[in-house]
């Protein structure tokens, strides 16, 4: 069994082999290295690629889509100019990029099947752009400094999205859609959205933040940064629950439980004894009393009860319906292209789907990250999305339990980058804002960032058994 989750994972793969015989590797690798010997620009080239992701994270929540576009062509133009330029690119790397490679081969197959050709290649030009984003990232995320340095900026970009929909929450704020529906005896309620325009998108941008935040308190140094952790942590969870987002409340729920546990587990040696021996009761006790709130919270206060329940209505819910609906044709699209799907991006859905569609019930999206994946790409695609998932966890844990073993307090990121994908799949279920740039681009980072941490040799020392045990 252990050798067949091995495989499944690729955790004895190794790359540098490849990579020496490579005929394309040696051709686009290092093929202008002697211009970067000579050129002053590529002394700070890992610096520049910081600030271009800098902007990216800092400006995505606030400007067009043209201007990002902008920043991901700029960002995607420099990695290549590294890749081309740099002598020592990649003797250092992990699984995740051949998974992604396969993922993005598959949708170039998806697009060049498709029935709206034109309409799918935007889709692919625009997961091409979110995939370079990725490969910069994971390149910067190498250095424990900058790795820092972008974290503490999106914290407190998210900390300045929060605070203005705390301001909503509190002073009111006009509704940008039709977001509860008027006939329900929630119609009265203020569902904040912040810079974004959407509660549901803002709801799934703070999920990374939160989880980001909280492992902050444990990662940095000092009571001032603590406290500020601290402040971040309850500003953003006070604004997703302000959000009123179900499928939002849902990630949260996943992403705590996923923190707890292995803040649990990496904490654990550094507790005395007893307290070791305690340890497990304690976690229990603490998701419990956590639990307990949201429930004492869904019995008292009206607004969170009436929306809580609206989940399990079924169809007596107009979203629930709407999303039901959705779904129904989706699958049936996916019955009618089940190998490699109708091409990737919102533009082919939205030319494909009114064919499908139940009267009255048009979209945009699948409303469903999988069904999204599956209709897009195909069961086929989709079998290489879910083998990324598993194989960027794998490494996840993988590193977390190299990192706690040597002492290493960098690996405190990585439970934040599990918590935040969880909480993200989570919401994904039932939601498509994760294919908004202003989460896919922080997912793709997240990603980027547990690909930073990977190493030649995946194995665990020997004898050392990744358990999840934290006593």
């Amino acid at each position: 069994m252990l050798s067949v989750w091995q495989a499944l994972t690729l955790s004895h793969v190794s790359f540098s082999q490849w990579q020496d015989a490579s005929y394309i590797h040696r051709l686009l690798v290092g093929r202008l290295r002697s211009w970067r010997q000579s050129s002053w620009l590529f002394q700070w080239a890992d610096l520049l690629a910081a600030l271009l992701i800098g902007l990216v994270l800092s400006l995505t929540p606030f400007v067009s889509r043209g201007l990002l576009l902008v920043l991901l062509v700029a960002s995607a133009s420099f990695w290549a100019m590294l890749t081309l330029a740099d002598a020592t690119e990649p003797k250092k790397t992990t699984p995740i990029y051949l998974l992604i490679l396969l993922y993005w081969g598959i949708a170039t197959v998806s697009t060049a099947l498709s029935p709206v050709k034109l309409a799918a290649l935007n889709g692919w030009l625009e997961l091409t752009l979110y995939l370079l984003l990725f490969a910069l990232g994971t390149r910067v995320l190498r250095s424990p400094r900058l790795r820092s340095w972008l974290i503490v900026l999106y914290l407190h970009v998210a900390l300045v999205i929060s605070v203005y929909g705390l301001q909503q929450g509190y002073f009111g704020a006009s509704a940008l859609a039709t977001w509860v529906d008027p006939e329900s005896p929630m119609s009265h309620l203020v569902r904040v959205y912040s810079y974004l325009g959407n509660p549901n998108l803002l709801a799934g941008y703070l999920l990374s933040a939160i989880a980001l935040s909280l492992v902050a308190v444990f990662a940095w140094s000092g009571w001032l940064p603590k406290a500020l952790a601290l402040t971040m942590f309850v500003v953003n969870t006070d604004c997703l629950f302000l959000t009123y987002s179900r499928g939002g409340w849902i990630g949260f729920a996943a992403m705590l439980v996923v923190l707890l546990v292995l803040l649990g587990y990496w904490l654990s040696p550094q507790l005395p004894p007893i307290w070791r021996r305690w340890s497990r009761p304690l976690l229990l006790s603490s998701l419990i009393i956590v639990f307990l709130l949201a429930a004492i919270s869904v019995v008292f206060v009206k607004p969170v009860q009436e929306r809580f329940l609206s989940i399990f209505a079924g169809r007596g819910d107009s979203s629930n319906n709407f999303r039901i609906n959705v779904w129904t044709a989706v699958v049936q699209m996916i019955h009618e292209r089940p190998l490699f799907g109708i091409g990737p991006g919102h533009n082919a859905f939205n030319k494909i789907y009114p064919i499908y569609q139940v009267p009255r019930f048009s979209a945009l999206s699948a409303y469903s990250i999988l069904l999204e994946v599956a209709v897009e790409t195909g069961l086929i695609g989709l079998a290489s999305f879910v083998w990324l998932l598993i194989v960027t966890f794998n490494q996840a844990v993988q590193q977390l339990v190299r990192s706690r073993q040597l002492g290493h307090q960098d690996g405190l990121w990585l439970i934040g980058a599990i918590a935040a994908l969880v909480g993200t799949l989570a919401h994904g279920t039932v939601d498509t804002v994760w294919y908004r740039p202003e989460i896919n681009t922080v997912w793709w980072l997240l990603v980027a960032l547990i690909a930073s941490y990977g190493t030649n040799s995946f194995s665990l020392p020997v004898g050392y058994h990744a358990d999840l045990d934290v006593a």
